[in-house]
């Protein structure tokens, strides 16, 4: 049987191929130093956050994908354990002014009240330029950065591509393993992945 959710997750998965082609982000390579203003009107810059592992978090709160992660609990759990563990947790919000879930400080921040987020900050990119500098293409789209500034992974949160809740407890976390590897003293086993999920809405 054919549902509301599996169209919506095909229309949005079918939308991921045409996403930047310009990236500068390459896994083992220093990754991009950016500065964006987060949900406080506060000003964040990669370089702030030397010497500690990054997880950068392409978002919009509108997309199944993302609402599968933080509906169940699964996106605030992972956040809350990394920033317990001493990790930055980066939201990034790439939608451009008018699209899909596109916010500005204050609807950030209801975002982060509604789902209780656990992340370290929320940050606004509404021209998509650091968006288009990593080649998110989706919402959700993951990033870990180790505490030289390097790029150690790069993908999706989990093995699973579907916008299901109940996928996620046979899904392999390819976040949390990535962190915890990293925390180990370990090379990052699974280094890259696809990214699945709506397309980030840039506005070019």
């Amino acid at each position: 049987m054919i549902t509301l959710r599996t169209i919506l997750a095909t229309a949005a998965l079918s939308l991921v191929a045409s996403g930047p082609v310009f990236a500068k982000a390459v896994v083992g390579d220093a990754a991009p130093g950016f500065t964006l203003t987060d949900s406080n009107g506060k000003a964040r810059s990669l370089a702030e956050f030397k010497g500690k592992t990054v997880v950068l978090e392409w978002t919009n709160a509108e997309c199944p994908f993302v609402k599968k992660h933080y509906g169940s609990g699964n996106m605030q759990a992972q956040q809350k354990e990394a920033t317990g563990e001493g990790v930055v947790w980066l939201t990034i919000n790439s939608g451009a002014p008018g699209k899909q879930g596109a916010v500005d400080g204050a609807g950030a921040n209801a975002v982060i009240k509604t789902s209780g987020g656990g992340q370290t900050a929320y940050l606004l990119d509404p021209d998509g330029k650091v968006g288009h500098e990593y080649g998110a293409k989706t919402t959700p789209h993951m990033y870990v950065i180790d505490g030289e500034g390097k790029l150690r992974y790069m993908g999706g949160i989990d093995s699973i591509q579907s916008a299901d809740q109940a996928d996620i407890p046979k899904a392999t976390q390819y976040v949390r393993q990535a962190l915890t590897e990293l925390k180990g003293g370990k090379a990052v086993s699974v280094s890259t992945s696809q990214p699945y999920g709506c397309s980030v809405k840039y506005g070019t």
